[in-house]
């Protein structure tokens, strides 16, 4: 199993969301344990995202990560509603 590292902009947004709305960051849970187990299962981006996987939460939310595989982590790069998150 792999383990989990998460970018501190990312951790930032999540202790915001702790306070707003539980149920989602129960959601985000979920989701990364689902990461964790077979980070290769959900589906790989293109550019300028290249190397990054991403995951949807909650119907309109985007969790998006990266793997390496030489150190086994998989890392919670960014999360954000659908259309914000592939903004540039």
């Amino acid at each position: 199993m792999y383990k989990l590292a998460v970018k501190q902009s990312l951790d930032r947004k999540l202790k915001k969301l702790r306070k707003k709305d539980r149920e989602l960051l129960v959601l985000i849970d979920k989701k990364v344990k689902e990461i964790l187990r077979d980070p290769y299962r959900f589906k790989p981006l293109k550019k300028p995202l290249q190397n990054k996987r991403r995951v949807h939460v909650g119907g309109s939310f985007v969790l998006i990560y990266d793997i390496n595989e030489e150190q086994n982590i998989v890392t919670l790069v960014d999360f954000d509603h659908h259309d914000n998150i592939y903004k540039t």
